[in-house]
């Protein structure tokens, strides 16, 4: 039966081999069903419904890639459009969380269209590789920024805006003890690093008082997910003054996706001449963020943790199909989740933002239109604390230094699309 549906000889694999990746991939990746649920409950979404919610995301999206793409890619809501929905929408622009839901299906449901037209292609021709670099390493600074203050290392100052908070205090030595932790383990190419790093972390916590102690560690009375279910508000997203911030969240699905599944098409020889694995993998990519804003999560998007099990030998949705089917036993972990304290998760962040941001040694900084476009999309991010205002200042800075330079060949329908896209966001701001 696995050889028949996801065709094992072929890809040179076996059953064990898939099984070994596809947890393998579980254990770097489980982090994000604590991680994302403490992120989007700053929003007022109930926690533990968020728990249940990305868990089932997880499931069925990769689930859904295995058996659609048979490729050896998992899914889960994305880091960094989680922390935009939560700091970007909901707290920066005091957007009820329904709505912010709203722009998530709208970005999924023009996502799926796309993909399965060539205006896919269109759409990620239109944008220089360089940028597509700057926004995915300025939304990793985005993110370091925002886990920092969330571990009191970074902190408000009336005279200086930002200043450094008081290290002395056991919380932020807690914070900082579990970004080390989670640093090492990194280096080290240690499996599932994320995840152990956390709870190490909160064990120190909870041996010193710092964090109570979990109530149990299992729980087979499930959270529903009933408040936050089919609760995003079309009609509140469906807003002139929103337009950019969709197609903010349609273009960073699209380029994290992209990017992502080129790295991991790299090491699995997959995604040849944009080859029919890689349609089928966006056409679930897209199908997920639609599945992810129903149920009440953030978009969702390939994980790169999926390299993890590539690693391991994983080349087909077998190994897509284990991962989700592990995810069903952290259903059960709430009362562990809900004691793990905010410094065991931030570090996390921090150690995210620093992946996202080594972006940077790829972009072409020899080119001055590049170089002030790109340095611009990353800087404004946290400055200003939009994704949206970073993206649109590249845009439209790259369309008009390209224009004065008379470098007329880095210009195409695309671009100035874009540019006038980006325009409109400092408009209606």
């Amino acid at each position: 039966m696995f050889e028949k549906l996801f065709k094992l000889t072929q890809n040179n694999t076996t059953v064990s081999t898939e099984v070994r990746a596809g947890f393998t991939t579980f254990l770097a990746m489980m982090y994000i069903v604590p991680v994302n649920a403490s992120i989007m409950s700053l929003t007022g979404m109930p926690f533990d419904a968020l728990i249940t919610a990305t868990a089932i995301v997880t499931i069925i999206s990769t689930i859904l890639n295995g058996l659609w793409a048979n490729t050896p890619v998992a899914m889960s809501v994305g880091m960094g459009l989680n922390a935009y929905f939560t700091f970007g929408l909901v707290k920066g622009m005091h957007m009820p969380w329904q709505t912010a839901l709203g722009i998530v299906m709208i970005s999924g449901l023009i996502f799926l269209l796309l993909s399965f037209t060539k205006l896919r292609i269109w759409v990620l021709n239109s944008v220089p590789v360089d940028l597509r670099r700057a926004i995915s390493a300025g939304i990793g600074l985005f993110i370091a920024f925002i886990g920092l203050k969330g571990m009191g290392i970074i902190v408000d100052n009336p005279a200086t805006l930002v200043s450094l908070g008081d290290i002395s205090s056991p919380n932020i030595l807690l914070g900082i003890f579990g970004f080390i932790t989670a640093a090492i383990f990194y280096s080290y190419r240690i499996k599932g690093a994320f995840i152990l790093s956390i709870l190490i972390t909160s064990i120190v916590a909870w041996i010193f008082h710092l964090e109570a102690l979990p109530k149990g560690i299992i729980s087979f009375n499930i959270a529903g997910i009933n408040d936050i279910f089919l609760q995003f508000d079309l009609k509140s997203a469906l807003t002139l003054s929103l337009i950019p911030v969709i197609i903010t969240f349609l273009i960073t699905d699209m380029f994290d996706s992209v990017g992502t599944l080129a790295g991991i098409g790299m090491r699995a020889g997959l995604f040849k001449n944009n080859s029919k694995e890689l349609q089928k993998t966006l056409e679930a990519d897209a199908a997920a963020t639609v599945i992810g804003a129903a149920i009440g999560t953030s978009t969702t998007t390939s994980f790169i943790e999926s390299a993890a099990g590539v690693e391991e030998g994983g080349r087909t949705g077998l190994t897509a199909v284990v991962t989700g089917l592990f995810f069903i036993t952290t259903l059960f972990f709430l009362p562990l989740y809900k004691a793990i304290p905010d410094n065991a998760i931030y570090p996390i962040l921090v150690m995210v933002g620093v992946l996202m941001f080594s972006e940077l040694k790829n972009i072409d900084f020899s080119n001055n239109v590049i170089a002030v476009s790109s340095f611009m999309t990353i800087i404004l991010m946290p400055l200003t604390y939009s994704i949206t205002i970073g993206i649109s200042a590249g845009f439209v800075l790259y369309l008009v230094l390209a224009l004065f330079r008379k470098e007329f060949d880095k210009i195409n329908i695309g671009t100035i699309t874009l540019a006038v896209i980006g325009l409109m966001a400092f408009i209606f701001h």
